[in-house]
């Protein structure tokens, strides 16, 4: 009489599997059996599947480390490079995208500035550089410019401005998404002041995204000569890519059909 109908066999076996915990390697298990199937397939000799086994557990480790460095600096992870949707009718320098992706500003401690009306994807090109800038395990920090005030406020307060200064100062790439969309009073004024001379004299690099051009930025101050200085030292040598086009958000937009026709 047959017995009851087994499931296929674990290609891997306990033992295994348990080592493989033992070591905190059971990522491994995932990909063991394609990769023995691989190595029969090609004749892999031992030193060559080992190989191949730890240079996939090097990839696997970079990528949940990059994932929790990139949760950390505040970027969206849906927003990355290969996510960005090019459409035809958006305006702008592809080729100083590319430049951009490179990440040589970084290296030269030069700034970015992306300029464009509301919804053209802005925040979603200097989330992508932030992105690959992680990868390349840089440390970045993205905030959004109302956010990163109220911080400095806070630690104001509580006397650790100085140290929050040092922190925003020391970062390979700070991201300050949606600058100038509000007046800047005086307090804050004077800590875009202090932001920007900090992170300039420690050629650090900066990304501003904003609907305003630079221009226009100092007549949103209290203080338009110490604007002027703090936007004299961003702009010195910085790469400016403009977006121009119709909103994504609008372009999203759909409309409700009532199921019945109505």
């Amino acid at each position: 009489m047959a017995g009851p109908p087994t499931g296929p066999a674990d290609p891997i076996g306990s033992d295994l599997t348990g080592l493989l915990r033992a070591l905190k390697l059971s990522g491994m298990k995932d990909t063991l059996p394609e990769r023995l199937s691989l190595a029969r397939t090609r004749q892999l000799g031992h030193a060559a599947f080992l190989e191949l086994l730890l240079s996939d557990e090097v990839s696997r480790r970079d990528a949940r480390s990059a994932t929790l460095r990139a949760q950390n600096a505040g970027l969206m992870p849906l927003m990355r490079l290969d996510t960005w949707n090019e459409l035809a009718d958006l305006t702008y320098d592809r080729q100083l995208l590319s430049d951009l992706t490179s990440l040589r500003f970084v290296e030269a401690g030069s700034n970015v500035l992306i300029l464009g009306p509301v919804g053209v994807g802005k925040t979603h090109l200097a989330t992508a550089l932030g992105h690959i800038a992680v990868r390349r395990r840089a440390s970045v920090q993205m905030i959004r410019a109302d956010k990163m005030f109220t911080r400095l406020r806070a630690a104001r307060l509580d006397n650790t401005l100085e140290a929050e200064f040092r922190r925003l100062t020391r970062l390979d790439l700070l991201i300050v998404d949606d600058f100038a969309l509000r007046t800047l009073d005086a307090t804050t004024t004077t800590d875009f002041y202090e932001l920007c001379v900090g992170r300039h004299d420690a050629r650090t690099s900066t990304i501003f995204t904003s609907n305003r051009e630079p221009a226009d930025w100092t007549t949103m101050t209290t203080d338009p000569l110490l604007a002027q200085s703090a936007v004299d030292r961003l702009t010195a040598a910085a790469h400016t890519l403009i977006i121009e086009g119709p909103s994504h958000r609008q372009r999203q937009q759909r409309v409700v059909v009532d199921p019945a026709g109505r």
